[in-house]
């Protein structure tokens, strides 16, 4: 009885194992399915991690984080402009995401250029043709 016992046992915990392992390696989070503090802390960590020296789309973006929580655009003859902003963190309980509480990351025809502070105001000075 009790060798059948631990038999059980084992192979339930391997099971768990098991699935537990599959989870982890396969399951890919989905930033709208998560509640507000996660989505800021999960933003927060892929911003963080963007190097200038890799390659970045606004389609590499928009898959990993999905919808930003504030977008800008403008066309200059040929070049396209976009920033995107993505909340980083909490300011006030109001409802309403506000720049101040959000990271933006500026494209040039698509391609990540900047991120940060500073992203919002190169986007506004292209504008008096500055870049």
């Amino acid at each position: 009885m009790f060798k059948k016992f631990i038999r059980y046992l084992i192979l339930g915990l391997g099971l768990y194992a098991l699935i537990a392992t599959s989870v982890i390696m396969f399951y890919k989070d989905d930033p709208q399915a998560m509640i507000w503090q996660d989505r800021e802390a999960f933003n927060k960590r892929y911003i963080e991690k963007l190097r200038l020296e890799d390659t970045f789309t606004l389609n590499d973006v928009l898959e990993y984080l999905g919808s930003p929580d504030l977008t800008y655009a403008k066309r200059d003859g040929e070049q396209v402009w976009q920033v995107v902003f993505y909340r980083t963190q909490h300011k006030t309980s109001d409802g309403i995401t506000t720049m101040d509480e959000c990271t933006g990351l500026l494209f040039k025809n698509g391609q990540l250029i900047m991120w940060g502070p500073s992203a919002y105001e190169k986007y506004l000075e292209h504008n008096d043709g500055k870049i």
